[in-house]
């Protein structure tokens, strides 16, 4: 075979195996292309439909300035039942619960030692009467004697030196009576205030020490807010001011509040926290009981700001952000918090770090990716 021969035969396997290389690296290619143009539509989420009323425009509001207030009711007239006089406990028959008037009795400590006490001093008290009815009548014939010269002067001042000793005996004596009376009549417990029992601390047929708890009764009638209120804040609160409070536990709906105003600030902090303590009469209600926690907002004027629902503000993130929408998709914007309000029964918060006009998506929407697609069939409201 001639050598020209095998050179072409040899040319031409190697263009054929060049060309079936070609072919295998343009297929790898088209293969890559369609595959990433796959996975590109995997990443890239259909358009999210969004209500009209879930796109909120960021406009001015005038919102009202307030002051977050939270506490414990408490009855403003409250009074505990101590014994006066120890003794054992007799018919002790009210219960938490039981009203109360002034002057009823709640219960009775033995007094049979004390009746025995008081007609002991009552005693004592006729016996030194009698002296000094002995010592006057000495007196008394003294004088006259005196007067005739019968006795010296000496025995005149004797005398009356003894009548005073007697009517200074029969006084101390009438004192121990009081005092022996006072006693017996300690044995009865009666209530100071009108009201309702909230603690019963002893029980029937216990031995009750002097100045031992028995009953507490409070007057549901009047209750306050005890508020603790940074010293900063507490510079610019007044007497007078109204707050909104909602009651923890009330019967009261999520959207009624309950009237409440400043009636008294106290003139020095708590230590340690440097608090100052506010306390707000709170309007008389069914169903209010003292201890129930109270939270709410201390009118403090009002402003016009740059604000959104509460609701719409994120907090997913180390700092609070809003989801804005720009050309149809999302972004996050993060934004700096300012003073909250109530506005027709919603929390409004004063932001920063967005511009007015812009349109963001309500807490009710939900955290939504970066760049996602938004559509809506119709504007945003406000627009």
């Amino acid at each position: 075979m001639k050598p020209w021969i095998k050179w072409l035969a040899f040319g031409l396997l190697l263009a054929m195996l060049a060309a079936g290389i070609l072919r295998a690296l343009s297929a790898r290619s088209t293969q890559q292309a369609a595959l990433a143009v796959q996975q590109e539509g995997m990443k890239t989420p259909p358009p999210l439909e969004i209500k009209p009323q879930e796109l909120l425009r960021v406009q001015m509001q005038e919102l009202p300035l307030g002051l977050p207030i939270s506490g414990a009711l408490k009855a403003t007239h409250s009074a505990i039942v101590k014994a006066r006089v120890a003794g054992e406990l007799h018919d002790l028959k009210v219960r938490e619960g039981d009203s109360v008037k002034v002057g009823d009795i709640i219960a009775r400590v033995d007094d049979s030692e004390y009746q025995a006490r008081f007609r002991q001093a009552q005693q004592q008290a006729t016996a030194a009467k009698a002296q000094v009815d002995i010592a006057k009548r000495n007196f008394e014939n003294n004088r006259s004697l005196v007067e005739k010269g019968f006795i010296s002067q000496t025995a005149l001042e004797s005398s009356s030196s003894t009548l005073a000793s007697a009517e200074a005996n029969f006084h101390a004596a009438q004192a121990g009576a009081d005092v022996a009376r006072k006693a017996l009549d300690d044995t009865v417990l009666r209530a100071p205030i009108a009201g309702v029992v909230s603690q019963r601390l002893a029980q029937p047929g216990e031995r009750a020490a002097v100045d031992a708890r028995i009953v507490e009764i409070v007057d549901l009638s009047r209750l306050e807010l005890e508020a603790s209120v940074d010293a900063a804040n507490s510079v610019a609160i007044r007497v007078g001011q109204a707050a909104q409070l909602r009651i923890e536990g009330s019967s009261q709906t999520m959207n009624e509040t309950i009237n409440a105003k400043v009636v008294r600030i106290n003139p020095s902090t708590v230590a340690g926290s440097r608090a100052v303590m506010v306390y707000l009469s709170v309007a008389s209600q069914v169903g209010l009981r003292q201890g129930l926690f109270a939270q709410g907002t201390l009118a403090m004027g009002k402003q016009n700001v740059l604000a959104v629902p509460l609701t719409a503000v994120r907090t997913d993130k180390p700092e609070p952000y809003v989801q804005m929408v720009v050309d149809n998709k999302v972004q996050h914007k993060a934004v700096t918090l300012g003073g909250r309000s109530e506005l027709q029964g919603e929390i409004w918060v004063r932001i920063d770090g967005v511009a007015a006009d812009s349109t963001v998506l309500a807490g009710s929407v939900g955290a939504l990716r970066e760049g996602s697609v938004i559509t809506t069939t119709t504007t945003a409201k406000g627009q």
